[in-house]
């Protein structure tokens, strides 16, 4: 059995898993920004009136912005500012409660999206 030496630098080189290192301890690699929303192809933001699952009442969904999770939570926290009512942000879809699409789609347009209205 004939074994091949390499050196430490081509080791490191080939194993991308690498943990720790003696050379600087525990090695991170760097975390790509995720975003949380998927844009429509025609790069409109939807606007939805949804009241299933809700016991009547009423929510709108915002739909359609492609940016981090903590851009949707800033983008959620001036729009329920500005309506004075509650909403959340669960997987990429802001969903503000009552019926204020004027209002939401005015403030999204000052943000430079282009919002069209869906369903009810």
């Amino acid at each position: 059995m004939s074994s091949k030496k390499i050196s430490l630098a081509d080791w490191q080189q080939a194993n991308t898993n690498l943990v720790y290192s003696t050379d600087g301890g525990r090695v991170d690699e760097p975390k790509a920004e995720k975003t949380a929303g998927q844009a429509f192809k025609d790069g409109a933001i939807r606007l939805k009136r949804e009241t299933k699952g809700r016991n009547g009442k009423g929510v709108i969904t915002i739909a359609g912005i492609a940016e981090p999770h903590e851009k949707l939570n800033e983008i959620a926290a001036l729009l329920k500012k500005k309506c004075g009512c509650g909403g959340s942000v669960k997987d990429g879809v802001i969903e503000i409660q009552g019926d204020n699409r004027e209002l939401i789609q005015q403030e999204l347009a000052k943000l430079g999206y282009t919002c069209k209205w869906a369903g009810g």
